[in-house]
């Protein structure tokens, strides 16, 4: 039994987090939001930045030394502190502002811990660095890749920073993708959470560093801890200087996505 916060181990923290921010998300859906405008077309909603002051405050109940780095808050606690949680409140905040359940809560321990949230299908994707789950309904289930779907979740969201050598829109041009995929498109931690569940075969963006970003680290490791191929877009494993990112159901699907790629480059 949980006596408290500091009871559970740093998965559970990632998920009691991820919990409590998907419902503040789920709670205020629907209604008239405020917006901080963070320019370029991008912004953040009311429920953006009160669904990461829930996610802080559980984490720092659950581990007080540990720093947070936050989506729309910045870095809190020690800057000499040996953990730093990423935390992404809302990812696919334009989905929720016009009113599509396409979102996730993303909270991550890198090399420890990271829980993807879905206030809506009431899931959240668990990794403890070693294994990878779904728990649903008070239920476990182990994660299990699969390209079985032929569906690519493709990053199409600007700028394009690898452009003009690579953009993902391009991509989907190329004649042989058709050949053996389906493009979809849903641009929230969802897609890479899709990819370690089998629901979807593989996810392509472009970014720089994504395996550090509050957008990204929580599905990287939900991925790799599932069994997926994760690289960059050169194909090396994804990590510190390494460019895009390009997650697969398994090494056939990733291989015939990097031919496409790099005929596109």
């Amino acid at each position: 039994m949980i006596n408290s916060w500091t009871d559970l181990d740093d998965a559970g923290v990632a998920v009691a987090a991820a919990r409590a921010g998907a419902d503040v998300v789920r709670s205020m859906y629907g209604q008239r939001l405020s917006r901080v405008d963070k320019g370029g077309g991008d912004f953040a909603t009311a429920a953006d930045v009160a669904a990461e002051q829930r996610i802080v405050e559980v984490i720092r109940a659950a581990r007080p030394g540990d720093a947070v780095l936050g989506e729309e808050g910045g870095r809190r606690g020690a800057a000499d502190a040996a953990r730093r949680w990423l935390v992404d409140p809302l990812c696919g905040t334009l989905n929720y502002a016009v009113g599509t359940m396409l979102v996730a809560v993303n909270v991550t321990l890198p090399g420890r811990a990271a829980a993807v949230a879905d206030p809506f299908a009431d899931e959240v994707f668990v990794t403890d660095g070693t294994a990878a789950w779904l728990r649903r309904d008070g239920v476990d289930t182990p994660l299990a890749p699969s390209a079985a779907t032929r569906l690519v979740d493709v990053n199409l969201d600007p700028p394009f920073p690898g452009a003009p050598a690579f953009r993902a829109v391009d991509l989907l041009a190329h004649p042989g993708f058709a050949r053996w995929f389906r493009p979809r498109v849903v641009s929230t931690t969802l897609a890479l959470a899709w990819v370690a569940a089998g629901r979807r075969a593989a996810y392509v963006t472009d970014g720089d560093d994504l395996s550090a970003s509050v957008h990204f680290a929580a599905g990287i490791a939900l991925c790799r801890a599932a069994g997926c191929v994760v690289t960059g877009l050169d194909g090396t494993p994804a990590g510190p200087g390494v460019r895009g990112l390009v997650a697969a159901g398994d090494a056939e699907t990733h291989g015939r996505l990097m031919s496409l790629i790099q005929d596109r480059r």
